[in-house]
């Protein structure tokens, strides 16, 4: 395991990235907010949605697999008990770096997804949102990640 800002930086240097649970709906929806940032800071992401042709105003896709060429990383941003099934499509796409966001509240974070894609060689950042480093940050996620350092929800190893 490395410290999380390394583990981060790895992962924002990867420009083909999907997003998995962004809604149609997206008032406050944290798959929404970290897809836009993504959008608008010149990444190539990709909306998964098993349930929407459409989010955002771009294409969704239903699942990992459907993605021309591929992608490097995802951000799941779903329920914690969808996060095992994509941990798994992302082993069987040979994606080596995911990353289950988790702010304040319960998240994404699937400790069973985590195990089983370290098992698999997928770097795993299993916790804290990609808003709070690098490229993608802003002043109020560089405060929130501080914070959520000290309750775990942003893991200080990834």
């Amino acid at each position: 395991m490395q410290k999380i800002k390394l583990a981060a930086d790895e992962f924002l240097a990867l420009k083909r990235v999907a997003v998995t649970g962004v809604s149609r709906s997206p008032k406050d929806h944290g798959a929404n907010f970290v897809y836009r940032r993504f959008r608008d800071r010149g990444y190539k992401v990709f909306a998964v949605n098993p349930n929407a042709d459409e989010v955002e105003g771009d294409r969704s896709y239903h699942a990992l697999r459907d993605i021309p060429g591929g992608v490097e990383a995802v951000v799941i941003g779903t329920k914690p008990e969808t996060a095992d099934a994509t941990m798994a499509e992302c082993a069987d796409l040979g994606i080596k770096h995911v990353w289950m966001h988790r702010g304040p509240g319960e998240g994404s974070v699937s400790p069973t997804a985590a195990a089983y894609g370290r098992e698999h060689g997928i770097e795993v950042i299993d916790g804290g949102c990609p808003c709070m480093f690098g490229p993608t940050a802003d002043p109020g996620h560089k405060v929130m990640c501080s914070m959520l350092k000290m309750t775990g929800n942003v893991p200080r190893k990834a």
